[in-house]
């Protein structure tokens, strides 16, 4: 292995313009600090009288969910956005900034059964929810710049319920993080008159260092720039801005291959792995984005068993993102896994 993964070294994420420290000689260090209590059993039923997301169930916010059978929608009850926000853009001395903001939040029920997550769906039943997802991206995008679609999976990651479900943001701004990636994907195919992350991609693909995944349509892989200890990135093959751009049979492949990394997820600790993930793809900002390269990012926490996750303190916070493993070393324990 390269002498550069065993000693100290920063790295540059293409996408957002920050580094990342690496320090995998750190992996040697005893572990005294914080460990997770055992909560992450999966012995839900089927359904729940009181979960909020159940079909048929009444929600916190007093609405009734339809006795739906496969996908549901609705406008989060108590949503982070409104669609008639009342606040202007306002400025002091240059110093001291708003702007006003219109959007809404819609929440995602991936199945009716309490008890699956996406990694013991169906795969016919994950196509429906990537059906839903570009229906609803879609549809938000004729109103809006910018449609978040997410998950966060896991107590440990703030998922109030443990259903099956997302979330879709829109808004009509374009937020930082995609601002961020618009950015420098945009000066990258300026200079080079290709595209950042399909030249990134063919070139993990001629390595193979840090593939998880490579099959027909998607590949998944551990970004050389990674700040989270099993941080992915899942990139289709050809050239596609939206998500609504993919095919019928790039869906059916996306969701075999959602599954079988998601798999691999669970076994790494042997538990049900919590995570944030979430679709970039080109804004809706009246421009052709020809720069952009749909992609969606992997954000687990764990870092040495289903008990000890990642923290973003002290030298994170007020420097930069630092890692022990390396990405590497990631993505050879994820793809070992896929092999067993």
């Amino acid at each position: 292995m390269n002498s550069l993964y065993n000693y100290p070294h920063r790295r540059f994420n293409q996408l957002t313009g920050e580094w990342v420290l690496v320090s995998p000689h750190r992996t040697l260090r005893p572990w005294q600090g914080k460990v997770e209590g055992d909560n992450f059993s999966n012995n839900r039923p089927m359904y729940d009288p009181n979960c909020y997301l159940c079909p048929g169930n009444s929600r916190a916010g007093g609405h009734k969910n339809p006795k739906y059978a496969d996908t549901f929608y609705f406008t989060n009850d108590f949503s982070a956005l409104l669609p008639d926000g009342q606040s202007s853009n306002k400025e002091s001395n240059g110093l001291l900034k708003t702007r006003a903001v219109n959007g809404t939040c819609e929440v995602i029920c991936f199945s009716p059964r309490h008890d699956l997550s996406l990694s013991q769906m169906e795969i016919k039943n994950i196509v429906k929810v990537i059906d839903l997802w570009v229906y609803r991206y879609n549809e938000l995008s004729k109103k809006y710049k910018w449609v978040q679609i997410f998950e966060n999976k896991g107590e440990i990651m703030g998922c109030s319920n443990p259903h099956p479900h997302g979330q879709i943001w829109a808004l009509n701004a374009i937020p930082s993080e995609p601002a961020k990636e618009n950015n420098y994907q945009s000066i990258y195919y300026q200079q080079n008159h290709s595209v950042l992350l399909l030249d990134y991609l063919n070139l993990e693909l001629q390595s193979k260092e840090r593939i998880v995944i490579d099959d027909k349509h998607w590949v998944v892989l551990i970004p050389f720039w990674a700040t989270w200890p099993y941080e992915a990135l899942l990139l289709p093959k050809r050239h596609i801005l939206k998500i609504t751009d993919i095919t019928k049979i790039e869906k059916e492949n996306l969701a075999a291959v959602l599954k079988q990394f998601l798999n691999i997820y669970d076994k790494l600790f042997q538990t049900p792995f919590p995570y944030s993930m979430g679709w970039h793809g080109a804004p809706f900002n009246g421009e052709d984005n020809i720069h952009w390269q749909l992609h969606a990012h992997f954000y687990p926490p764990l870092l040495r068993s289903a008990r000890i996750k990642k923290f973003m303190v002290g030298y994170e916070m007020l420097a930069e993102a630092q890692r022990d493993i390396t990405p590497e070393q990631a993505a050879e324990a994820l793809r070992l896994l896929k092999e067993n």
